[in-house]
């Protein structure tokens, strides 16, 4: 077993225009056990609809390219972060933009990974391992209350 893969699978939202980058991602998580399933979406707009939508599942993890029609990834970010109902789902930014403004602009924006196309897989998978030993570590099991 790859010692980057995390410890249990995902439903991931992944959001991408570009149809061989979503295929190389989509491919790269399910070789690598780290996905149970993926949505796709192909714009903000169309992201936003799916989180939505009482008839899809929510997913574990979004993965967001920044560059997209109607409503690029840096809105959907946006909205996503000031949405109680959607801002605690992870978001790693997957993306050919390494410049310093997008950089800094997402991580303000409350992503928890940056990572630059073309994908480094090993890169991704790390991303995503951290993230999933954060909220594990993190997460809190609510105590039944005493009567």
């Amino acid at each position: 077993m790859n010692a980057l893969v995390p410890s249990r699978s995902y439903h991931v939202l992944l959001v991408e225009d570009d149809a061989a980058d979503a295929l190389l991602i989509e491919e790269g998580l399910n070789e690598n056990s780290v996905v149970r399933s993926i949505s796709r979406a192909t714009d903000g707009i169309t992201a936003l609809e799916y989180l939505r939508s009482p008839d899809n599942p929510r997913p574990d993890l979004i993965v967001l390219d920044l560059n997209m029609p109607r409503m690029n990834g840096r809105e959907l970010l946006g909205v996503l972060k000031e949405d109680a109902d959607l801002c605690l789902i992870p978001v790693v930014v997957l993306t050919t933009s390494a410049t310093p403004d997008d950089i800094t602009a997402a991580y303000s924006r409350h992503a928890n990974a940056y990572v630059t196309k073309p994908v480094n897989l090993d890169d991704f998978l790390q991303a995503v391992r951290r993230i999933d030993e954060f909220f594990l570590e993190t997460a809190t099991v609510p105590r039944p209350e005493e009567e």
